[in-house]
C-alpha cells in the first residue's frame, strides 16, 4: 500500500465507516486504500458500491469471462490495484488462478481458449479511445454467448473502465492482495501489446 495517493486518504469515521472497514478487512484482510480515498466523498462512494455489488448478482455471463476481461481493462489502462485484486479475487471466488495470471501477456499465452481470447481483446477494444470493436468481433461473441450474456460482458467492461480509470488517475497502486495470499506474481503484459 503506498501513501502517495493524487488525493489524501481520508479517515474513515462513523458507524457507516465502522461497518465498511469491517466488511472490507473480512473479505480482504485489510482495508483497500480506494475507500480511504473515496471516502472525501460518500455519496460517489456509495453509487460504486451499490452498482458492484448489483453486478456481482449478474448471472448470464461466466464469472471467469467477465474476471479476465476486468483483469484485460486494468492492464491495460495501467491500473496495478485492480489487477492485484482481480487476480486475488480469482482465488477467493475458485476461478482459474492459472489464466488469470496471464491475461497480462494473453496475446502470447496459449492458455486461453479462442472464447476466451475474443473476450480478452473485446475487453481491450472497448476501452481504447475511441473504442475499436468491429462488427465481425462482436458477431463472434453474441453467436458464441447469446445477448443475454453479451450485454452483460459489454456492460462489466464499461464498469471495469470507470473502476481502473478512476484508480489510475487517483493514483492508487497495488495493495499486495494477491501476494498475501501466496499467488506467485502476475505476468508482465509484452511492450508489443501496450496500449495505443
Amino acid at each position: 500500500m503506498t501513501d502517495d495517493t493524487r488525493v489524501p486518504k481520508a479517515e474513515i469515521t462513523g458507524l457507516y465507516g465502522a461497518v465498511l472497514k469491517k466488511a472490507t478487512k473480512k473479505m480482504l484482510g485489510e482495508v483497500p486504500e480506494p475507500l480511504g480515498v473515496m471516502w472525501h466523498n460518500r455519496p460517489v462512494l456509495r453509487a460504486s458500491m451499490t452498482l458492484g455489488r448489483k453486478a456481482n448478482k449478474w448471472n448470464k455471463c461466466d464469472r471467469n469471462l467477465k474476471s479476465y476481461a476486468h483483469m484485460a481493462v486494468a492492464s491495460l489502462v495501467g491500473c496495478a490495484f485492480c489487477l492485484d485484486l482481480g487476480y486475488f479475487q480469482t482465488r477467493n471466488e475458485g476461478l482459474d488462478e492459472a489464466k488469470a495470471r496471464e491475461v497480462p501477456r494473453w496475446r502470447e499465452s496459449d492458455v486461453f481458449t479462442p472464447l476466451e481470447r475474443d473476450v480478452l481483446e473485446y475487453a481491450e477494444a472497448m476501452s481504447q479511445t475511441p473504442p475499436t470493436v468491429t462488427d465481425e468481433l462482436s458477431a463472434r461473441l453474441l453467436k458464441q454467448l447469446g445477448a443475454p450474456a453479451m450485454i452483460e460482458l459489454t456492460s462489466w467492461i464499461a464498469m471495469a473502465n470507470q473502476a481502473t480509470r478512476t484508480n489510475a488517475a487517483l493514483g492508487i497502486e497495488a495493495q499486495g492482495f494477491a501476494a498475501a495470499c501466496g499467488l506467485p506474481p502476475l505476468a508482465q503484459r509484452s511492450g508489443a501489446t501496450s496500449r495505443a
